[in-house]
């Protein structure tokens, strides 16, 4: 890997993204406190126990909270929570530290990619980067670029991930790229169907990966990305969010991270 990767950002998407990073080279990790670093610490070692060509990768990822830290990367990725108001924040931080020639970029799942990039003070070095979740395993990056994003760093974008062994596919700058364009209109209809039928949550799911063949029921993967995620990138994207859905955030029960979503998991 020839690129110095940088991370701002200490959550499941960022500790992800560093252990894969960390296969290839050395991998700087920003967290805002000594908690949020411990707490990213253990998630960087447990995807390196869980995939064999992670093995003894943690040693390689070195987490700060001194900001300034991130200035000597060549590539560095905003990856923290899906708020426009945060992420706008952070990224013309980071914008005002960074040199010439170092890509910024962020791994929005939904927001414009555009705005992002006038924010950061630098549309020419700005990219998304959305990789998915747990990210050492899906192959998939969906790159976005602003209007102004250099070819030479697009190009640079494309190695980084094929140099970490995933799939770069280039997307359209609109909300919710591709996938999710497309995956949260159909989760949130099912989560309408339970609603009109009064169906159970496990019957939903068990129609779908029995009968579809889909690997996960639709209610379980919202239920696995964060209802809170679910709720925000619906907004953007502009489908309607389902009042179940709504509900249940509201009572703090945002999936498989608080212990109760759509399903149980207490």
């Amino acid at each position: 890997m020839q690129e110095r990767v940088a991370i701002a950002g200490s959550g499941t998407i960022a500790s992800g993204l560093a252990a894969v990073a960390a296969a290839q080279g050395e991998v700087l990790v920003w967290a805002r406190s000594q908690v949020s670093a411990e707490r990213a610490e253990r998630a960087v070692a447990k995807h390196c126990e869980k995939v064999v060509e992670l093995n003894g990768c943690a040693k390689r990822v070195r987490i700060v909270t001194e900001i300034e830290a991130l200035a000597d990367s060549t590539f560095l990725v905003e990856a923290i929570c899906e708020e426009l108001d945060c992420k706008s924040a952070l990224l013309a931080q980071l914008g005002s530290m960074t040199g010439p020639q170092e890509i910024l970029a962020t791994t929005t799942s939904s927001l414009s990619i555009a705005e992002l990039a006038d924010v950061s003070g630098h549309p020419d070095r700005f990219l998304g980067l959305h990789v998915f979740n747990p990210v050492p395993r899906m192959e998939l990056v969906e790159l976005a670029y602003a209007p102004a994003t250099r070819p030479e760093l697009r190009a640079r974008a494309r190695d980084l991930c094929a140099a970490l062994g995933k799939t770069p596919v280039e997307v359209p700058d609109t909300p919710g790229f591709v996938v999710n364009r497309l995956l949260f209109p159909y989760l949130f209809d099912a989560v309408s169907l339970m609603e009109r039928t009064g169906m159970a949550a496990e019957d939903v799911d068990r129609c779908m990966t029995l009968g579809a063949g889909m690997p996960m029921g639709p209610l379980a993967l919202l239920d696995f990305v964060g209802l809170d995620v679910s709720a925000a990138i619906g907004e953007t994207i502009d489908v309607t969010v389902p009042q179940t859905l709504r509900e249940l955030v509201r009572e703090g029960a945002l999936g498989r991270k608080s212990g109760r979503g759509f399903h149980d998991y207490g």
